[in-house]
């Protein structure tokens, strides 16, 4: 059996640091950036681990390692140890962890999910993030291989498409047919699932929230109407915007396959209900009658 090539690296300051300690023409360069990272260090333990035990010290020792490796990751340099090296000397330590914890901060602020409720305002549970993110993606230890770079760009892809998601859905809520929807809390799959859904009824309008009522409606009408599905989609997506066009494809997709034949076919009613409220309509769809 052939095992797998694992590809392992140690966090970018340690080769940086590596590499410094080639140039022996470099020892001031090396005592200035070795004070930098030790004065971040003890600012990172007063403010996130603990600055009056060693092990507080040690944790903001790893963090502030991976805030800079991050940081030099994500610069527009040549991928080599002396053009990190170049620009961490440059711009210093200090402004280069900065420029880690930014990143940090502004990924905190992107969506986890396609949910968003009141508490992501809430300036605790937004620090508490901030602190959760930084620790997962920043801490690395300089003896061990370090990914964190790679979680980095994981998680802005995920979260850059929630976001998508989640203004796609506040366009739909800010269109529906009977006016705004204003409820803070947004579960932007549903709103998205309910538009596509009741495209069905081919009269132009937009529908990101309904009750049972108007779902078995739908229902009863599309069965007995036979609507050319994707024509109702196509009408739809010329009265909103383009930018979000690849979302509700995407959605289309899948949906036709699925929840949509359901729908069209002789399924239970009560079943077809139950499923949507279950898996497509979620807190969007009101509970308006037993």
């Amino acid at each position: 059996m052939q095992l797998a090539n694992l590809t392992t690296r140690p966090p970018h300051l340690v080769e940086v640091l590596e590499a410094l300690s080639k140039q022996k023409d470099q020892q001031e360069a090396a005592q200035t950036l070795i004070t930098e990272l030790s004065d971040i260090t003890v600012l990172v333990a007063k403010r996130f681990t603990n600055d009056r035990t060693a092990d507080g010290i040690l944790e903001a020792f790893y963090l502030t390692v991976g805030c800079v490796s991050l940081a030099i990751s994500q610069a527009n340099v040549p991928e080599t140890s002396q053009s990190r090296l170049a620009f961490l000397l440059h711009h210093g330590a200090e402004h280069v962890f900065q420029m880690g914890f930014r990143m940090i901060k502004e990924l905190s602020g992107m969506p986890y999910d396609a949910f968003v409720s009141d508490f992501d305002s809430d300036p605790f549970i937004q620090q508490r993030n901030i602190k959760l993110l930084f620790s997962e993606i920043c801490r690395a230890d300089p003896i061990t291989s370090w990914s964190g770079d790679d979680t980095y760009n994981k998680e802005k892809v995920d979260r850059g498409r929630n976001r998508s998601i989640v203004e796609c859905a506040k366009w739909l809520r800010k269109n529906h047919f009977s006016g705004p929807v204003k409820s803070a809390d947004l579960d932007a799959n549903a709103v998205i699932a309910l538009t596509i859904i009741f495209a069905l009824s081919n009269d132009g309008r937009i529908v990101a929230r309904a009750g049972q009522k108007e779902i078995e409606n739908l229902v009863l009408r599309a069965r007995e109407n036979r609507p050319d599905i994707e024509l109702c989609w196509d009408k739809l997506l010329k009265i909103i915007p383009a930018e979000y066009h690849t979302i509700l494809r995407e959605r289309v997709d899948e949906y036709k396959n699925t929840i949509i034949k359901k729908i069209l076919s002789k399924t239970r009613l009560k079943t077809v209900i139950s499923e949507m409220q279950d898996y497509y309509a979620g807190s969007e769809l009101d509970i308006d009658y037993p």
